[in-house]
């Protein structure tokens, strides 16, 4: 409908389309965000190096390589390493030419965590 021209009588049926198209896309909201939290999954699993080899796409002593310099992240609480897909993931878009922008909440989290700030003298 042209909404250009309305008349105070016709102030009723425009409110209420109004409120229908509302109704409608709060509706399709709340199904798209159901669907976005039933779609992801658990990412922070562990995984061996064999199958983070195989996720990466990448040859184990490679692997092995980045993991004794320390370029990727891992943990080693015994004798092997421990890798988590979620952090891989995050690796591999920190370690593109072109990287992926942060969204909000990773930036604010980014931002929190570079400006700690030393505790005052007189609060020990």
């Amino acid at each position: 409908m042209d909404y250009s021209n309305i008349t105070f009588n016709d102030l009723p049926r425009v409110v209420a389309e109004l409120r229908d198209e509302v109704v409608g896309m709060r509706q399709m909201l709340n199904r798209l965000q159901e669907e976005n939290i039933q779609s992801k999954e658990n990412t922070h699993r562990p995984m061996s190096v064999e199958e983070a080899a195989e996720y990466l796409k990448i040859p184990l002593r490679t692997l092995y390589m980045k993991l004794g310099n320390g370029s990727i992240p891992a943990t080693k609480p015994g004798k092997r390493y421990v890798l988590y897909q979620d952090e891989l993931d995050k690796w591999l878009e920190c370690n593109r030419r072109n990287p992926v922008p942060l969204t909000d909440e990773e930036q604010n989290a980014a931002v929190l965590a570079s400006n700690r700030r030393k505790p005052n003298n007189r609060t020990w």
